[in-house]
């Protein structure tokens, strides 16, 4: 593979970590005290799953989020710190592309009417997709320096 400034390797590590930052940026600017003390988050979710033209999402959401709110908050929020942190630092990366990709999902789902956030979960998803099949922690990660994952 021939490339400019870094080799492949190094490039797949710069993929990785802007997904971390991207992750990261999705934690960062959720106000916390709506999403922990208030149910913000889940409360709009709700909403749109309640309207959802998919009987499993409406019935899923009844199932699993609407019983236990404020623990799916802490959920959401730190599930996406700690696959921003973890993409960042290459610390359980398979794991975490996999998680993120199982997330977006989740999102993709729900959000099946917002083009905007479509996109978004699209291309996160695709990101993940790469970084797992191509091995995005050979470099600048813990998990290479561990040798975990080879």
């Amino acid at each position: 593979m021939n490339s400019i400034w870094l080799d492949g390797a190094q490039w797949l590590a710069v993929l990785r970590i802007g997904l971390g930052l991207w992750w990261l940026e999705s934690w960062r600017h959720k106000d916390k005290k709506a999403w922990f003390e208030r149910g913000s988050g889940i409360a709009w979710a709700a909403g749109i799953a309640e309207k959802h033209r998919w009987a499993a999402v409406r019935t899923g959401f009844a199932t699993v989020v609407r019983p236990r709110p404020k623990l799916m908050a802490y959920v959401v929020a730190y599930a996406e710190l700690a696959l921003g942190l973890g993409l960042i630092l290459g610390f359980l990366t398979p794991v975490a592309l996999i998680g993120g990709m199982l997330l977006n999902a989740v999102y993709f789902v729900l959000m099946i009417h917002d083009w905007a956030e479509q996109g978004q979960n699209s291309m996160m998803a695709l990101i993940s997709l790469v970084g797992l099949f191509a091995m995005a922690w050979q470099s600048w990660s813990i998990d290479a320096w561990l040798g975990w994952f080879r």
